[in-house]
Order: C-alpha cells, then sequence, then structure tokens
C-alpha cells in the first residue's frame, strides 16, 4: 500500500480519535507512511469552529511529534497541514508556512467568497447560483493556488460535487487550466476517498479528471480525509484502481517539502 496523507486530529473540532488511533488503524492496513495535516489556524478569527487556533497549534506539533516517536521503528509519519487558500490572506498562510517545518502542505479551497460551499449547514445555497458558475470560479481559485507557490498538494479536487450538484456543461476545458496550474506549479494533486463517504458518493475526483490529470502528467499522491481512525486507508483498493486504469503507475511520497515516487502496488 501507498501513502494516506490526509488525516485530522480533534484539533479541528469537527474530528473524533487521537493520533495514536490513526496510527494503529494504518499499521492495521498495512500503509507504510501517513501524515497528519488537520486545518491550518487563519488571521482574524477565520472559520474559527472548524481549525486550530494558532496558539493551540503547539499542541498540534506535540502530537504529532508524539506518536512519530512513539511509532518510529513501524511507520513513517508525517508533519503535515491543510492550509486554505482564500485571496486575502495569502500573506499570513506564507509567514505561518515558513515558521514551522512541515513535510507538505495540502492546499484546499473551501470558500467562494464568504460561502463555505461545502459545509452543509449552508448547502441551499447551491439551490440560489448558478451551478456552471460556481464551478467555474471554485477552479478558477485552484488556479489561484497553484500561482500563489504556497502548496504541494491540492486537496479533494472538485469538491464542489460534495452535495452532488453536477454541472450542466462541459468543464473540460476550466478543469485543464487548473490540472495545468498544478502541473506547472510542481504541485501533485490527491486522490481524495472521502468522497464516497459523503452524498456524491464518489471519489476525489472524478475518473474523468483523474484520466485527464494522467494525460497531461500531473503528479498525485492519496489521502483518506480521515476525521475519525477507522477511514484511515479506507477504499484505496478503488483509488489504487481508478490510478492504474488512469495509466499511473507512481504516487508521490514527501520529506521536508520535497517529493519522490512511490510505486503503485
Amino acid at each position: 500500500m501507498p501513502v494516506d496523507y490526509h488525516m485530522h486530529t480533534p484539533l479541528c473540532k469537527h474530528a473524533r480519535g487521537m493520533p495514536r488511533e490513526y496510527v494503529e488503524q494504518a499499521l492495521a492496513r498495512g500503509l507504510p507512511e501517513i501524515g497528519f495535516s488537520d486545518h491550518n489556524p487563519m488571521p482574524d478569527g477565520f472559520d474559527p469552529t472548524v481549525r486550530m487556533s494558532r496558539a493551540e497549534f503547539p499542541e498540534y506539533r506535540n502530537m504529532i511529534r508524539s506518536v512519530q516517536r512513539r511509532y518510529s521503528d513501524r511507520i513513517t509519519i508525517r508533519f503535515g497541514v491543510e492550509a486554505d487558500f482564500h485571496p486575502g490572506t495569502e500573506d499570513y498562510v506564507r509567514e505561518f508556512l515558513a515558521s514551522e517545518p512541515f513535510d507538505y502542505v495540502i492546499g484546499s479551497v473551501h470558500y467562494l467568497e464568504d460561502w463555505p460551499f461545502d459545509n452543509p449547514e449552508y448547502v441551499e445555497e447551491y439551490l440560489k447560483r448558478d451551478v456552471d458558475d460556481i464551478y467555474r470560479k471554485y477552479y478558477a481559485l485552484i488556479e489561484r493556488m497553484a500561482r500563489s507557490g504556497l502548496y504541494d498538494i491540492a486537496g479533494h479536487l472538485d469538491v464542489v460535487k460534495k452535495f452532488g450538484h453536477r454541472p450542466r456543461s462541459d468543464m473540460t476545458e476550466v478543469v485543464s487550466r487548473a490540472l495545468g496550474a498544478l502541473r506547472d506549479a510542481g504541485m501533485c494533486y490527491e486522490v481524495n476517498t472521502s468522497g464516497l463517504r459523503k452524498p456524491c458518493r464518489e471519489i476525489y475526483p472524478e475518473a474523468k479528471i483523474v484520466s485527464l490529470a494522467a494525460r497531461m502528467s500531473v503528479p498525485v499522491t492519496l489521502g483518506s480525509d480521515s476525521h475519525e481512525p477507522g477511514t484511515v486507508g479506507q477504499d484505496f483498493d478503488r483509488a489504487i484502481a481508478m490510478l492504474r486504469e488512469a495509466g499511473y503507475r507512481e504516487v508521490w511520497r514527501f520529506e521536508r517539502r520535497q517529493r519522490f515516487p512511490v510505486p503503485l502496488p
């Protein structure tokens, strides 16, 4: 099995289980390498109910260091973070990321302007907007995120489909521009199995996007986006099959923000 680089801790305020429980599940699934990537602190009280504060961050660092020491002879554990891309906060995020020795940084888009589009409390907003426009704006932000130079991995591409809202128009050109920006920035994207546990019931991103990314030579890694220990590495057999069908033969692992290939099983 390859890596699982997307898992959270209770510090994000919407995850359950301590890091050691996630590590034990990874060992049970035969994963040789994992990484924690909880939601980063943000400035001015931005979205405080779903992330740790800056004052809480040392606790996060200590939690990960603790399991790294405890399990050093059994599994490789990376120190990562999931950092929002939200226009206007780039300077804060840049300063924060430079202050810590992260192994990798997942960049994710969770907001379209002031709308947290993947938050179930605000799902009715989809009915008030043009779905095609939502998709275009989302992928435009993915492009901007790539050009910022702040991130290593693009998190849960096409998460905008989370609640089952699909575009009416062909988005191939829009998606291609976003994928090209990721490739040109030296970023990976993740195949994220958590979509199978959401209303869309589909891996992020969909198979069509994975095939397009493979043709465009966009590097890829894997994540379960686990918010509880039981989902670590979940459905990776399906993710690996999708990647192989698209033509991928390797995924990428990270150390100190440098990436290295790992053959697919």
